[in-house]
């Protein structure tokens, strides 16, 4: 199982909306083919597996990191083809919590004589998949802020200047977290002040990420880096109506999502962007937005890269947040990996008990 999740994380750019999944088959304890998901609309795991198998197939064991599909989707449904193929027992790390799977795939295989067992190494399948599941069960992405900054906590100095704060590794593995997310978010302040392109670079990967500029008054320009070359989304709460169709006759996606304070409603989007089949959301942002993204209860993991050095308290913050005054209403995450990235230090915390 071990082999298939790290075949499955060989998909990990790929397969979005699907689940990255991993498939080893075993006959008299050698293995005699694995595969892994390469991405939506091609062959599942065990398909590839099993093509790479053969006659060899029969009577053999398939460990498979997610619990195989029965439905008929872009692709077959690979209970089938397990049982087709004759596999006399089938170990799945976990069960598929999509609704037109959950179970079914199980019961198919029990219904045609074969050994089924669930559960093992679990909790590392469960954070392979996290936001497939976080879609499936919430009916939205699993939403990581990623921010970086100065030991004191300063993402940029008090006149805007904020590059370069972290040095060039943990850059790059700011890379491969855009990578493996279906979308990227930020706010129309950050679009206007460092005219970003939030695009992968560097990264062999097969698509790039969906990226989402939030911008109530719709005050960007069509000419943003960000808006350029498709694959990207303007999400306002704007009622001028000449201004949003100008945006559209640009060629710029608009979506109106306003909400009761005049502000884009960050629920209603965050549902909409799991309608839109996004698992994994990376935010990028000023203090604003962010602020209001923890504030609305909505930040599963926060990714923070702290740069040894001091900008000082007239320096701009992380977070927009209302003053506290009960240590109470304090924000609090759970550390779950902290390390040296290079020269500065990464902080991974969660404030979901998801995974």
């Amino acid at each position: 199982m071990t082999r298939a999740l790290r075949l499955a994380e060989q998909g990990l750019y790929g397969t979005s909306p699907n689940p990255r999944v991993g498939c080893v088959i075993v006959r008299e304890g050698v293995v005699v083919g694995e595969a892994f998901h390469r991405r939506a609309g091609e062959a599942h795991a065990e398909a590839n597996a099993l093509a790479a198998a053969a006659d060899r197939a029969r009577g053999a064991t398939a460990y498979v990191t997610l619990e195989p599909c029965a439905h008929h989707g872009k692709t077959p449904p690979c209970a089938d083809a397990l049982i087709a193929a004759g596999v006399v027992r089938v170990v799945a790390a976990m069960q598929d919590p999509n609704p037109l799977v959950s179970g079914r795939g199980i019961e198919r295989l029990r219904a045609a004589g074969i050994a089924v067992e669930t559960g093992l190494l679990e909790n590392e399948a469960r954070e392979l998949n996290i936001g497939f599941i976080s879609r499936m069960t919430r009916g939205r992405p699993w939403v990581r802020m990623k921010c970086a900054a100065s030991l004191d906590g300063r993402t940029a100095l008090a006149n805007g200047t904020s590059k370069w704060i972290t040095a060039p590794t943990a850059r790059m593995d700011v890379q491969r977290l855009r990578a493996r997310s279906c979308a990227m978010l930020t706010g129309a302040g950050t679009v206007l002040a460092d005219d970003p392109q939030m695009t992968v670079r560097e990264i062999d990967t097969p698509r790039q990420p969906l990226r989402v500029v939030v911008d109530t008054h719709l005050s960007i320009p069509a000419n943003a880096r960000i808006l350029q070359g498709g694959g990207a989304v303007v999400v306002t709460a704007t009622e001028d109506a000449g201004a949003i169709a100008a945006m559209r006759d640009a060629g710029i996606e608009v979506v109106e999502l306003g909400g009761a304070s005049e502000h884009v409603d960050l629920p209603r989007l965050m549902l909409w962007l799991g309608e839109r089949g996004i698992n994994e959301l990376t935010i990028e942002a000023g203090a604003t937005l962010n602020g209001a993204f923890l504030e609305a209860g909505l930040v599963d993991e926060l990714v923070l890269y702290l740069a040894p050095t001091l900008f000082g308290d007239k320096a701009r913050g992380l977070f927009a947040l209302p003053e506290l005054r009960e240590m109470s209403e304090r924000h609090d995450v759970q550390l779950r990996d902290v390390r040296m990235v290079g020269k500065d230090l990464r902080v991974i915390a969660r404030f979901s008990k998801e995974g």
